[in-house]
């Protein structure tokens, strides 16, 4: 259980952060990046849920994905080093994957199929989809570039996780521009 008295400590005034395993990481080191940045589309998450509330099934998603973004924040940092802990750290698991899976279908299920690409756009529910959809689509490649270091593990869940997510957001930015019908395409060279 998380449990916060006190919001201060001092103790990043060096430009270092702790890891939940103890050890300190400079502010800009890329395992925080990629936490931080999943932090980042959480916050985009909630900025997009302030225009889908007549949208409870909708919602109800969203909220769900905001709480696996602190597991998967959680996941992140802490890093799988092969050392004996004396708790079992929460990472993302595959039924988080499958949920997301079952729910861009479920939201896919009635939009008509893509003839372009769709700008960023229609409604600001679709505008601020779109725009934690591209958040995320930094944090999968941060994620991405992390896992390719040497020594620094990250799941093969946590990885599928935030790569489905980008499908759902972009997914459920069709489904609240009127099930796609107020969608803005792109028109290739439309202004040469």
């Amino acid at each position: 259980m998380v449990k916060l008295n006190k919001i201060y400590t001092r103790t990043g005034d060096d430009g270092t952060t702790g890891l939940v395993t103890g050890p300190r990481r400079l502010k800009h080191d890329l395992r925080v990046d990629a936490y931080g940045t999943v932090d980042e589309t959480n916050s985009a998450i909630g900025i997009a849920r302030l225009h889908t509330g007549t949208m409870p099934d909708l919602d109800a998603m969203l909220f769900r994905i905001q709480n696996d973004l602190f597991d998967l924040g959680a996941d992140l940092a802490t890093p799988e080093t092969g050392e004996k802990v004396s708790w079992e750290p929460l990472r993302i698991v595959q039924s988080q994957v499958d949920r997301l899976e079952g729910e861009i279908d479920t939201l896919n299920a009635g939009l008509d199929p893509l003839t372009s690409f769709i700008l960023p756009g229609g409604s600001a529910a679709a505008a601020y989809l779109h725009l934690a959809r591209t958040v995320s689509r930094r944090a999968e490649r941060l994620m991405v570039e992390l896992s390719k270091i040497e020594g620094e593990i990250v799941g093969a869940p946590a990885l599928k996780y935030i790569n489905r997510l980008s499908d759902f957001l972009f997914v459920a930015s069709r489904y609240v521009n009127e099930g796609g019908k107020a969608d803005i395409l792109w028109v290739p060279g439309k202004n040469r």
